[in-house]
């Protein structure tokens, strides 16, 4: 319920996005119109272009570029998913089969090329050289997120320190970006857009942590995905990195062997100790503060309904089960 209010605040400009998104994902070339179109119609939120949606009306946004600048952030979103896909070799995403295992890798590949092509030229349409030079910036750090997480496969001396860097990169970084250009394009003051800008940040913190923590208890047929595939994959996640911190040394072995070996060999055993050592409950403590520090930020807008969705959004990371 919370969630659909959220969504309900911006429901006509979400319908608008929406139609603008199937509209320039027009291709003379009939696959990459087929494989863009069942990426982004496989039944994802939408936060990203949520954010900008809401940050910019709470930032006094009363025009209609917010629509075109949403599209460029799911666009750029869903490159990275392509992308991610093929490197991770995941062969389902959102309960339904990826476009690499659909398709191949190469198309998949290609047409993530063209979603980031289409978005710049999208961007370039925005005439906003501020925005662009922030959208620029965060497709390069994500895409360093991914070589850093793929450097850090099946390591299982990742630090949290290291993890929450990657992370920040991977995740938080098109969340910020989300909320950043949402508050550019309304042309907030200073404070306004560096707490939106913040607050971008500490939410996406807030999701992946989440994300991790439904990777070791979360529900396959909600999720879309399977328990225990950040493991399968060989990825140290804060979980792990506290589970192996707080355990006798026979179960930090017996982790740090899974990590190493990748796939669920293991899971049954690894589950247990990762519940039994308390890393649940410290990780989404963790996801809390994020969320909390990302309310906080919004001090310093005007009261409006927009506000009130970046609140309750807060609450919706840290609550959900997918």
């Amino acid at each position: 319920m919370t969630a659909q209010r959220i969504y309900d605040t911006v429901a006509d400009d979400f319908s608008r996005m929406n139609d603008l998104i199937i509209e320039r994902l027009a291709s003379d070339v009939p696959m990459v119109q087929k494989i863009a179109q069942y990426i982004i119609e496989s039944g994802g939120k939408r936060l990203r272009p949520l954010l900008v949606l809401l940050s910019s009306q709470a930032a006094g946004y009363q025009q209609n570029e917010h629509l075109k600048l949403a599209t460029v952030i799911e666009f750029l979103h869903t490159a990275t998913l392509l992308h991610d896909d093929v490197v991770d070799t995941s062969d389902m995403r959102r309960g339904r089969s990826t476009a690499n295992a659909k398709w191949g890798n190469a198309p998949s590949v290609l047409v993530g090329d063209f979603l980031y092509a289409r978005a710049f030229e999208m961007m370039v349409e925005l005439q906003n050289l501020p925005i662009m030079n922030v959208l620029s910036h965060a497709t390069a750090v994500i895409a360093e997120g991914e070589v850093m997480q793929l450097m850090n496969v099946k390591n299982p001396d990742l630090t949290e320190q290291q993890y929450m860097a990657v992370i920040h990169n991977k995740t938080a970084m098109l969340f910020e970006a989300s909320s950043h250009t949402g508050a550019l394009l309304a042309g907030a003051n200073s404070d306004q857009e560096k707490a939106l800008r913040n607050y971008g940040n500490h939410l996406g913190l807030a999701f992946q942590l989440v994300d991790d923590v439904l990777d070791y208890q979360g529900d396959a047929a909600a999720m879309g995905k399977n328990v225990g595939d950040d493991l399968a994959e060989g990825k140290t996640t804060l979980p792990l990195i506290y589970a192996m911190a707080n355990s006798s040394d026979e179960d930090r072995q017996l982790i740090r062997q899974a990590i190493r070996k990748g796939g669920l060999d293991d899971l049954p055993k690894v589950l247990a100790i990762v519940k039994a050592s308390g890393a649940i409950e410290y990780t989404m403590t963790k996801a809390r503060e994020q969320a909390q520090f990302a309310r906080e930020l919004l001090n310093c807008l005007p009261e409006s309904d927009h506000r009130q969705a970046l609140e309750l959004l807060t609450d919706v990371a840290v609550a959900r089960v997918s």
